[in-house]
């Protein structure tokens, strides 16, 4: 059987054999809009729970923008410009609006990226600037969290009259879903707020996972935060499989989201009856893969639906290699899975240090397989599991000394497919031979 998965710009076909079951989990989504932009411009007028947007603008003289960076396929240039018009509309002129790129802990983005993320024409009319974490001094301080969180957010958005953000719903690896706060926190936060948030003490909850927000402490962590950062108005979009946009939602910052979130999760599940014994899946391609760091989403979107012992196999361009400097450092420590967690448990937070170990809480419980030949040679012994120089290599392998008839789950689309069982996870089947 020949299966496409999402990798880089062009997409990978692998050939399964024929004695296993297999379960393709297609990242469903709902029909793409027939007017997207009459559908923006129609939520601006109409918003949940506030005035119009242009209603909003008037008597303001600034505002901040937030928007996604590079490694998010969200449409700003189709969100944009009804966006801009209807603050033009309010008053608002154009010197006096700042667009910010929230790039969280991320690498700041190029010029040429710039262009391409708002659009050549906004990005040559209009203020647009990365957001810089680790300038501490760029942010202001608004307080402390219930939960003990300090509040450090970028001064220019802060500091505007109008606080929007712009982004588009996704499961998300430890927030449950993304898009709506997620643009101010960790979007723009300083390092110092982005460490407690991505400590052991939120990152270990079995609750901060993908696909939960009601009982997700890390979801009203953040909620708390964009109220404190006086987060006026969203606009986030659900996107189609082609990445076209598929729903709209604006107006009051946690309705508005709530209705995206319950759109997208209708639209993007995918329930089986049991575990399964292996899963091949994607790091979801263009952008998302363009790095080990994100690739790891695939990981732990997989990890929900394979049986204790199971094997997981991603599959990621990773063209721009491991991903920043923090993470590049603690991969190639060599450490086990099970010693770095005990290490980070009650020492201070390092950058990047919860993507490492969102991990290894996958790899302590499950066999990894990877296919990432964008990754430097010097990182592929460090990823406790294995590595393939090419994909037919890895998926043999993943399959190899499973019986006849296991079940293993195919996920073209990586962590787009939001995945679950309906029973519990027994161990895996026993293969002939140990890959580990």
């Amino acid at each position: 059987m020949r299966v496409e998965l999402a990798f880089g710009k062009t997409g990978l076909a692998v050939q399964l054999p024929e004695r296993f079951r297999y379960h393709i989990l297609e990242a469903r989504s709902a029909k793409p809009l027939a007017d997207s932009r009459l559908a923006i411009e129609s939520a601006l007028r109409a918003p949940v729970g506030t005035p119009s947007l242009e209603e909003m603008a008037r008597g303001r003289r600034t505002a901040a923008i937030s928007i996604c960076d590079i490694t998010r396929p969200a449409p700003n240039p189709q969100t944009l410009p009804p966006v801009l018009s209807a603050l033009h509309r309010g008053g608002i002129e154009t010197e006096d609006i700042t667009i910010l790129i929230a790039t969280g802990l991320h690498r700041a983005a190029s010029d040429a990226e710039i262009r391409q993320i708002c659009g050549p024409e906004i990005a040559a009319k209009y203020r647009v600037v990365n957001h810089d974490a680790r300038q501490f001094e760029q942010h202001r301080f608004l307080g402390t969290t219930a939960a003990g969180t300090p509040v450090y957010i970028d001064q220019r958005f802060v500091a505007a009259d109008l606080h929007i953000t712009l982004g588009f719903i996704e499961p998300h690896l430890m927030l449950g879903f993304s898009g709506g706060r997620k643009l101010i926190a960790p979007g723009l936060a300083a390092q110092e707020t982005i460490k407690v948030l991505h400590s052991p003490k939120f990152m270990r909850d079995g609750r901060a996972v993908e696909g939960s927000t009601e009982d997700n402490p890390l979801h009203h962590e953040l909620l708390e935060i964009a109220r404190m950062a006086r987060h006026d108005f969203i606009l986030d979009v659900a996107l189609a499989r082609d990445r076209s946009i598929a729903g709209v939602f604006a107006g009051e910052a946690r309705q508005a989201h709530r209705q995206g979130v319950e759109f997208v999760s209708r639209t993007l599940l995918e329930t089986l009856e049991a575990p399964v014994d292996a899963a091949i899946t994607s790091g979801a391609g263009y952008p998302l893969d363009l790095t080990f760091y994100q690739a790891v989403k695939g990981i732990t979107a997989a990890a929900h639906i394979v049986k204790p012992g199971g094997r997981i196999l991603v599959m990621a361009a990773c063209e721009e290699g491991a991903g920043a400097p923090e993470f590049r450092q603690m991969l190639l420590t060599g450490t086990s899975d099970a010693r770095f967690l005990e290490q980070i448990a009650a020492a201070p937070v390092v950058v990047d240090q919860w993507q490492l170990e969102k991990l290894a809480l996958v790899t302590t419980d499950k066999q990894l397989l990877y296919y990432v030949p964008g990754l430097p040679a010097e990182y592929h012994a460090k990823l406790w599991g294995r590595s393939f120089s090419t994909p037919q290599a890895a998926v043999e392998a993943t399959l190899e000394g499973l019986p006849a008839g296991a079940r293993v789950a195919v996920i073209p689309d990586g962590p787009y497919v939001l995945a679950n069982c309906r029973e519990a996870a027994a161990p895996a089947l026993q293969p002939e031979a140990a890959i580990r």
